[in-house]
């Protein structure tokens, strides 16, 4: 078998205590299609489709679909390319179905949910497609929604590093006040994290684990 070429990857599972965990994905684009042996695929999904099913790509603060197999948007099948707008129902093949959404009306960052009973490889409880951002908390507009939390934490990149602060409407007065333990050290409010961190605060905990291209 003749292996495709290596894709450029930034990927990680977020582990959220008492929530779940989730499959983020850092590159503008994301190919997805079965895990099979040389297929290159950033969003493995164990189901009847291709190995190379379609490809999602953000341009800027759009999302666009690019067809390689059979692919349909809202029952709409699409021939090369289409727009995603939050909301919309992409179907894979005849039976792999998620939903798209953009749920923070201030970040690009969108999610994807398995509407359909087939699962990931490593299996998740969601799909983060990280474009700035990644915003968790008890809003129900939160990327991931953490409902027994007292304030948001938010991922949120700078060049090609990951930070961690925490948020919300007074986040000066929060950043003052709580502290973050991050990888065992103590910080103020907000620091620098790895795609292999353990992040504690008042009322919650979650972890990265960088996953191989």
């Amino acid at each position: 078998m003749d292996c495709h070429e290596a894709r450029p990857t930034d990927k990680f599972m977020l582990w959220v205590d008492a929530v779940g965990g989730f499959l983020v994905c850092g590159t503008d684009e994301v190919m997805l299609g079965q895990p099979v042996r040389c297929s290159a695929v950033d969003i493995p999904i164990l189901g009847d489709i291709s190995s190379r099913h379609a490809l999602i790509r953000r341009d800027g603060e759009g999302y666009m679909i690019e067809a390689i197999r059979e692919v349909w948007v809202d029952e709409r099948a699409v021939d090369r390319t289409a727009l995603l707008g939050d909301g919309n129902h992409i179907s894979l093949g005849r039976g792999v179905r998620m939903s798209f959404r953009r749920p923070h009306a201030l970040s690009a960052t969108v999610r994807l949910d398995m509407l359909s009973r087939h699962r990931t490889e490593p299996p998740t409880d969601g799909i983060l497609l990280m474009a700035d951002s990644c915003i968790l908390g008890p809003s129900p507009n939160c990327h991931v929604v953490c409902r027994d939390w007292p304030h948001e934490v938010i991922l949120y990149r700078h060049g090609e590093e990951l930070f961690c602060r925490v948020g919300g409407p007074n986040r000066t007065e929060i950043q003052n006040t709580h502290l973050l333990e991050i990888d065992g050290q103590l910080c103020k409010g907000k620091g620098r994290i790895t795609r292999n961190s353990h992040i504690r605060g008042k009322g919650f905990s979650l972890s990265l684990e960088e996953l191989a291209p």
